[in-house]
């Protein structure tokens, strides 16, 4: 029998590195934990538990910021190999369940139950009625949720719904620990109520425009009666069917590495601040409005110098939260620049990328408010 319904789960595992942190030193637990750099040693935050976040505290913070809005923060050390190892283990896990997966990051995944779960749903009530194979998903979710819990002491959110738009929507509803399914019969009125920035591909220009045209919720969207192509371009029918929640994307099960760069070679070596700063903002600019075309964003920054001799040395920082913007991009360039001290002496070579890459529809949050990097 075909699959005729959709069943779409996103899965994201809940505040992923502080959260690993607390379970492998317990005395961690219930304490505001910060991974990322000392914030004596011009470092950023990678991740923050919940008890942080109360404070202020996200992704991308210059750690003295941090420091300031927490004062009882715990710093800990990015242990990237530790995080990627639990994930491996996470998404054996998810691959178990028969699913189709489509992996995100070291935390967070799509996973397409049609398969699995809906051709013994149609066998009851799912033939002529989506949500029936919806809610019949229900037990597997609790199951992983589970599973998760008793093997490896993390919890995970987890979203259901039709499509991936929703689903990401869903996993977000009712963190940490939640479970929510968004029935194909409630799913507009689920969207209304949400800004035009949760909509998959709406960064910080596309809301801007939005804004200006008094569009602020997705309930505008839905009720604007022109032709969304006069502000959006060729995005406008996509964006409307968004804000129906409809959304036919497939899941992405290729395996290969995405990144997307930008880079310079100087006519002469130059350690010009002025004109390393411009060169690392234009390809922020870059690297940042190609993300847009693609609908995507970005957990790892990373910058790459060579020099007069031809020594090509590159550094990165990964972040439990994607990023969008160019000015995002640009100061996450620059911390790396002055953390790494990579420009003590002229460069041939200057350059920025992103990877890490996933679904657009990324947390952004406020970054460094009132605290300039340079380098």
């Amino acid at each position: 029998m075909p699959v005729t319904h959709r069943i779409i789960f996103h899965l994201d595992m809940d505040a992923f590195y502080a959260s690993v942190e607390q379970r492998d030193h317990p005395e961690l637990r219930g304490k505001p934990v910060i991974v990322g750099g000392s914030p004596s040693r011009r470092g950023v935050v990678c991740a923050a538990s919940y008890e942080a976040r109360k404070f202020g505290v996200r992704s991308a913070m210059p750690s003295v910021t941090a420091g300031r809005l927490c004062p009882g923060g715990i710093f800990m050390p990015v242990r990237m190999d530790r995080y990627k190892e639990e994930s491996r283990h996470i998404m054996t896990m998810l691959r178990e369940t028969g699913a189709d997966l489509e992996q995100m990051s070291v935390d967070e995944a799509y996973l397409d139950l049609s398969r699995v779960v809906a051709p013994d749903a149609a066998r009851g009530l799912a033939l002529d009625n989506p949500d029936a194979a919806l809610y019949a998903a229900v037990p597997v979710a609790r199951a992983l949720k589970r599973r998760i819990a008793s093997e490896r002491g993390l919890t995970a959110s987890i979203g259901i719904a039709a499509n991936k738009l929703l689903a990401k929507l869903a996993s977000d509803f009712q963190k940490p620990d939640g479970l929510t399914l968004v029935p194909e019969h409630d799913k507009v009125a689920f969207l209304r109520p949400l800004p035009v920035r949760a909509m998959h591909g709406v960064g910080e220009v596309t809301e801007g425009v939005l804004s200006r045209a008094g569009l602020l919720t997705v309930g505008d969207l839905q009720d604007y009666p022109g032709d969304l192509r006069s502000l959006m371009g060729s995005f406008g029918p996509a964006l409307k069917r968004f804000a129906f929640g409809e959304d036919d994307r497939p899941l992405d099960l290729g395996d290969e590495v995405k990144s997307i760069s930008s880079e310079e070679t100087f006519g002469q070596d130059t350690d010009q601040r002025t004109l390393l700063r411009k060169c690392l903002w234009e390809q922020a600019e870059d690297i940042a409005r190609r993300l847009q075309q693609r609908r995507l964003a970005a957990h790892t920054v990373q910058v790459k110098v060579r020099y007069g001799d031809f020594t090509t040395v590159s550094r990165q920082v990964t972040l439990e939260d994607a990023v969008t913007e160019a000015r995002a991009i640009y100061r996450l360039a620059c911390h790396l620049l002055a953390r790494h001290r990579l420009v003590t002496r002229p460069l041939r070579l200057l350059g920025v990328g992103v990877s890490g890459l996933r679904d657009g529809m990324a947390r952004q949050l406020p970054l460094f408010e009132g605290h300039q990097l340079s380098f």
